[in-house]
């Protein structure tokens, strides 16, 4: 009979043990703290890694393995985007590994929009006509009188 119960309870120690999983002895990705600050503040803040806020405020995001940006917008001011680089430090027997960002916080300074400046139309004026040349002093007396409806008044007239 202490066989069978001696069986019994290693069948059921080896069963539990089959439904362990490795996952539990991983630890959960570590999380990085990102302080997000603008001048001036009120900015919508957005990492390229899918979080934001408005500055000043604080993010957390996953540790990432490579670097990210954060894109600072306000109206009325040019938006700005700001390379952050992860910084892994890998940790030893005593220290745990740690992941910080460079730099932090993460600051943006955002340039005024310059307004664009106002298009200034012209009013359309008619161009003037060009002044007619002097007439001469004296015409020849055999020179041909103006067409009749010439623009120009004749001159002579009244000399003959």
């Amino acid at each position: 009979m202490r066989r069978v119960i001696a069986i019994a309870l290693a069948g059921a120690s080896l069963g539990g043990c089959s439904s362990m999983s490795w996952d539990m002895f991983k630890s959960a990705p570590p999380t990085l703290q990102v302080r997000l600050e603008s001048n001036p503040p009120g900015a919508d803040a957005t990492t390229s890694l899918g979080g934001g806020c408005k500055t000043p405020c604080s993010v957390s995001i996953p540790a990432p393995d490579a670097p990210f940006t954060v894109t600072f917008a306000l109206p009325k001011y040019q938006p700005t985007t700001v390379p952050v680089n992860v910084i892994k430090n890998p940790g030893d027997l005593t220290t745990s590994a740690t992941v910080s960002t460079d730099p932090n916080p993460v600051f943006a300074e955002l340039p005024p929009a310059v307004p664009p400046k106002p298009v200034r139309k012209k009013p359309h004026r008619p161009k003037k006509p060009k002044p007619a040349a002097a007439a001469p002093a004296a015409a020849p007396a055999d020179a041909a009188p103006p067409a009749a409806g010439s623009a120009f008044p004749d001159p002579n007239a009244g000399k003959r």
